[in-house]
């Protein structure tokens, strides 16, 4: 198969693509250099970062295959994909598990003031008696969409003992039956950010999630508490947290995600010392992406017969992008 990666993928993963398929990479280019890589692609290989728009796919007449190494669908165009009778095959797991993980970072280095006491044991500064923290223990763990990556927040979040809610798009009684027996309890926006003590962001970005957090919804959340966006810029507004935390309401934030993303761009919330940012590694462990690497080459080498996570109608499509949406 004659693939195109516009992400980089794991090392071990490329070279095994190479040695049984014809493979040319793209990592890092331009929009111009990707039309001209893509016109004789069977299938492209693609992460978030890269924008895969109608007029790319359109160049590509023999395109048959888009693989998602990761969970989101912000960066492209489903109207074209589905129109045109394209496989996309997303891989969220992996990265989900990831990014997970990450967030508990977050929250404990939030919690125990991790960065602010290494930044001042490294001035000199004994801050022993000034720093001070909070279990994670019995505290109110509130998730903003249960997808793949909130559903796994949940879990750990039971793990650690802490009483988890969150919110979907779509609730029923069926589905809260389903969260309420893995300790989840379902719940809408309003008391999520009402009621917890740690709010964790886990929606897709699309236009009704578009600064989804925003003034009145910070406004809700409990004095002392934290906000972790683990899903993708836009989602929160970043001016609007930047004021409840220079006032005497959240107690913290953390952005893996950010409205502007790259090289040169500098947050506005850079010079909160209550804030943690990185630079969107969530789902950057080695771990992970040679867990998407195996199947990168799993779904290759059994195309067009690779089952489940396969989208070939606009019906599987819609099912896909409604999963962890939240109303």
């Amino acid at each position: 198969m004659k693939i195109l990666l516009a992400s980089k993928i794991d090392a071990e993963a490329l070279q095994a693509l190479r040695a049984r398929h014809e493979v040319v990479s793209a990592v890092g280019a331009g929009n111009d250099h990707l039309m001209e890589l893509i016109r004789d692609r069977e299938a492209l290989v693609f992460r978030s970062g890269v924008n895969i728009t109608a007029e790319l796919m359109a160049a590509a007449p023999n395109l048959k295959l888009l693989i998602r190494a990761g969970s989101g669908l912000d960066n492209i165009d489903l109207h074209y994909l589905r129109n045109n009778g394209l496989e996309l095959v997303r891989i969220p797991e992996p990265g989900a598990r990831a990014v997970a993980e990450l967030a508990f970072g977050m929250m404990l280095a939030l919690s125990r003031q991790i960065l602010i006491a290494d930044r001042l044991l490294r001035d000199g500064k004994w801050a022993k008696p000034q720093l001070t923290g909070h279990l994670l223990v019995h505290k109110h763990l509130g998730i903003v969409g249960l997808g793949n990556i909130g559903s796994l927040v949940g879990q750990l979040g039971r793990a650690w003992g802490m009483q988890v809610l969150g919110c979907v798009e779509h609730p029923s009684p069926e589905c809260a039956a389903r969260f309420n027996a893995v300790g989840v309890r379902l719940a809408d926006l309003t008391a999520v950010l009402s009621t917890a003590d740690y709010v964790c962001v886990c929606v897709p970005l699309k236009a009704s999630t578009f600064n989804l957090i925003g003034r009145a919804q910070l406004a809700l959340m409990k004095p002392g508490s934290f906000l972790l966006n683990m899903a993708r810029g836009g989602i929160v507004d970043e001016a609007a947290l930047g004021e409840a935390l220079g006032g005497e309401s959240l107690a913290g934030a953390a952005l893996d995600v950010h409205q502007l993303e790259g090289d040169n761009h500098i947050s506005p919330l850079a010079d909160l010392p209550n804030v943690i940012l990185t630079p969107h590694i969530g789902a950057m462990t080695i771990d992970s992406q040679r867990e998407i690497g195996r199947r990168i080459i799993s779904i290759i080498d059994g195309f067009p017969c690779f089952g489940a996570q396969a989208l070939p109608d606009a019906a599987s499509i819609n099912t896909l992008t409604s999963l962890g949406r939240l109303a």
